[in-house]
């Protein structure tokens, strides 16, 4: 999901998608897509504003140099998150899905493994899978409390005051593919959209929805204000300075991943005037 007017990052989206803003070195998009990859996912819907449609389209066309298959669909209104399901429901078709939102960032050693689990959970067991991040401050998120011996979600709820778990219900999400029954009986909330939280509380009613908990070793970013925007260039800027690789680098993930070869990595590394090119064309060495 690209969609949005982020409102809360005015004046800078007063002309460009909040999710083509620079997260210092890529576009905010990179980074969500990246995870995509390295869950294993190929086929990819990107859903945004019919305005904004057209620079994603631009920067990825059919994702074929990637080695994906990338297709387009337009959310005229921010109607909520849950209508994803509906808009892209040709684009799942049998398929179970997952939708990442797309100005979050997931970075961690392992995440590759982790994701790729889950996908196989999913296709086993046939239950939704939501992602929670410990946090100091819950009550300014969705909060998720967990069963610890079944792993099952007890409660979800929306900013309570008295959080009942210290886990933020972060934008990653997989869910078999009922999603779509589920998300076209969701009946829009008060500030008139088809909410998330609506989708994940069906699952939960029907005891088949599980949290997936990040450990300490990961690092959660929501991009949707500027000083999270800022907190998020700083980080990835401290990680790629010090450790000399780049995180959501999407020809890199596309490469290791073997969805590409060494051949086309080049030629993608080749067209790139500048240090990213090189560092693209440095992994062949």
């Amino acid at each position: 999901m690209a969609g949005g007017s982020g409102t809360r990052l005015y004046p800078l989206t007063r002309v460009v998608s909040k999710q083509l803003l620079p997260i210092y070195d890529k576009p905010m998009v990179y980074y969500p897509l990246s995870v995509l990859m390295l869950a294993g996912i190929k086929d990819i819907l990107i859903i945004s504003t019919p305005a904004d449609l057209p620079h994603f389209q631009k920067l990825f066309n059919n994702g074929s140099h990637l080695g994906l298959s990338i297709s387009y669909a337009e959310q005229p209104n921010p109607d909520g998150l849950a209508q994803a399901f509906i808009i892209g429901e040709k684009f799942i078709g049998d398929d179970d899905v997952c939708l990442i939102l797309g100005d979050n960032i997931f970075y961690g050693s392992g995440l590759s493994e982790l994701l790729q689990k889950t996908v196989q959970k999913i296709e086993k067991e046939k239950q939704a899978v939501i992602f929670g991040y410990y946090v100091n401050n819950p009550q300014d998120y969705g909060v998720a409390e967990i069963d610890s011996k079944t792993g099952k979600v007890k409660s979800i709820e929306e900013k309570p005051a008295h959080p009942r778990s210290h886990y933020a219900v972060v934008g990653l999400y997989f869910y078999p593919n009922n999603v779509i029954n589920i998300a076209r009986k969701v009946k829009p909330s008060a500030r008139g959209e088809l909410e998330i939280t609506s989708v994940n509380q069906a699952f939960l009613e029907r005891q088949q929805l599980r949290l997936q908990t990040f450990s300490r070793g990961y690092a959660w970013l929501d991009t949707g204000t500027i000083e999270a925007l800022t907190e998020a260039t700083e980080f990835v800027k401290a990680i790629e300075k010090r450790t000399g690789l780049k995180i959501g680098a999407i020809e890199e993930v596309a490469w290791r991943m073997g969805y590409i070869n060494n051949k086309q990595l080049l030629k993608l590394a080749e067209g790139i005037n500048n240090d990213y090119g090189k560092y693209l064309s440095d992994l062949l060495q």
